[in-house]
């Protein structure tokens, strides 16, 4: 009687004869494992109706929740960050255009709408005329449409880099022409008009009337005008993906020249993608033009186009719903970043997710840790002998468990080396030439592999935490542009579409 020989169980190395790549195809499309890929799937099977309405009802709700007026300004601030990802989307994640210009829509139509609805010059004249919201809000989202159209005609030919750069001079020449359009001479004719107001901008913008009501809480208000603006938006996006042009667009994205040998008409599709996001761009436009009451060529810039971009790189280009949670991330932790007390939980909350996510097996993660507890004590013990000025500085300022008698200041007296007036001009030099070192040892740590790598990460992570401390906590505008790069950088090489994008297998 013969026996079959048990089965072979899934290779878990490298076979012979076989594209390792395509093989693990399967690991790729399924997602990521665990929890966080339990939960993944587990909301991408609910309908993304229940989803949108999810997420309009809690942020409709959150007035409702505090009285905090600060709180509420977040919130609509990022209702405006959101509308700014929705309409980049279209272009970039939809249609695979790299607009560098986008941001000039939205000044466009913040400057059109103050203009439209009697905004005034700082010398006390006001523009054109003093139209209802009604009027002036179709009109400024138009013409927007229509000047996102005309910037495409002549780029239609252009894709990548050639496309980058001439939409970025057009971010330039917005920019230019608002700073300096206090002084427009019409056609070299001779005498010059203040159209833009300057530097200065326009000011003392109307708000919206709606319903024969002005729109007086500007915190409140203006939260819910977003929302019922992304509302009706994201709905015509998302049907328009699931249409004939946006399944153009995602062939135009994937291969122009395969889509345009299938009869894909690319050139429409192009200046179609530009114009939808400018239209998204230009409604949003209005509503900053009417919340924050002025507009200025300092709020249209280059960072604005970066920060826009980061939130939907890091939501994942192409998914709706994944540039929304992209945008609420993004603003949300730059708004946290701003105070060192809730900075710092942030930073050694993402310092130990990163260690959790990365650092396997368990027993490895214990050594790290361990070895984290143990270098830091002895560094501490070494310069409390050597050099006692380096270990009695003062903990950065946070809020009542940072202060200086508080457990986690005790800990980081304890741990790290806190010099001496450290916050003090003359001081900060100790903290650029660690951080200097600190970058060096991370570059070393991509080179090395097994225990070398190990070893170097025990120090690198202290002194990353001792930068944070010395340096970074208390510098918020330098601080949180970095913060931001660290994460996309991580999940760029972790995963590069994004949290919620789709990643695409091709097979050759």
């Amino acid at each position: 009687m013969s026996t079959r020989a048990p089965s072979p169980g899934p290779a878990t190395g490298p076979q012979i004869g076989v594209d390792e790549w395509v093989r693990r195809s399967g690991e790729r499309t399924t997602g990521p494992s665990g929890l966080s890929g339990a939960v993944y799937r587990a909301a991408d099977r609910l309908p993304r109706i229940v989803l949108l309405a999810a997420f309009v009802a809690v942020a409709a709700c959150i007035p409702f929740m505090t009285s905090n007026v600060y709180v509420q300004g977040v919130a609509t601030d990022t209702m405006l960050y959101v509308l700014l990802a929705v309409g980049l989307n279209v272009a970039v994640g939809w249609a695979g255009l790299l607009d560098l210009g986008y941001v000039a829509f939205y000044g466009f139509a913040a400057y059109l709408y103050a203009a439209l609805s009697g905004a005034r010059l700082l010398t006390g004249h006001r523009l054109l005329v003093d139209w209802p919201t009604w009027e002036a809000v179709p009109v400024v989202v138009g013409a927007t449409i229509v000047l996102g159209f005309l910037l495409a005609l002549p780029t239609r030919r252009l894709r990548g880099d050639y496309l980058a750069i001439v939409t970025l001079f057009f971010l330039e020449i917005f920019n230019n022409f608002t700073s300096n359009g206090d002084r427009w001479d019409w056609l070299g004719l001779g005498g010059t008009h203040d159209v833009t107001g300057g530097t200065t901008g326009l000011i003392d913008t109307h708000p919206w009337r709606v319903a024969g009501h002005d729109l007086a809480n500007y915190s409140r208000d203006y939260l819910w005008v977003a929302l019922a603006g992304f509302t009706v938006i994201a709905l015509a996006l998302a049907l328009a993906n699931r249409s004939r042009t946006g399944r153009a667009w995602r062939a135009l994205r994937e291969d122009p020249l395969a889509a345009e040998v299938m009869g894909t008409p690319v050139k429409w599709l192009t200046l179609l993608a530009v114009a939808v996001g400018a239209g998204v761009a230009g409604f949003a436009g209005a509503v900053n033009g009417a919340y924050y009451q002025q507009v200025s060529p300092t709020s249209f810039t280059f960072q604005l186009l970066i920060t826009v971009y980061a939130m939907v790189i890091l939501g994942g280009a192409g998914s709706l719903g994944g540039v929304v949670f992209g945008a609420v991330v993004v603003n949300v932790l730059l708004e946290v970043l701003r105070f060192p007390d809730h900075a710092r939980w942030v930073f050694y909350a993402g310092l130990l997710a990163g260690l959790l996510v990365k650092v396997r097996p368990w027993r490895l993660l214990a050594a790290l840790l361990g070895g984290l507890v143990a270098f830091g004590l002895v560094v501490n013990a070494v310069a409390r002998a050597a050099w006692p000025r380096g270990v009695h500085g003062p903990v950065a300022v946070g809020a009542d468990s940072f202060t200086q008698h508080g457990f986690v200041a005790t800990v980081l007296h304890h741990w790290l080396l806190l010099p001496k007036n450290t916050y003090e001009v003359a001081n900060y030099r100790i903290g650029d030439y660690v951080f200097v070192i600190t970058v060096g040892l991370v570059l070393a740590l991509t080179l090395l592999h097994g225990w070398r790598r190990f070893a170097l990460l025990v120090p690198t992570v202290w002194l990353a935490c001792f930068v944070w401390e010395n340096l970074l906590i208390v510098q918020s505008p330098t601080t949180r542009p970095l913060f931001l790069g660290v994460i996309l950088i991580v999940l760029m090489t972790t995963r590069p579409a994004g949290l919620f994008g789709q990643t695409r297998v091709e097979v050759v």
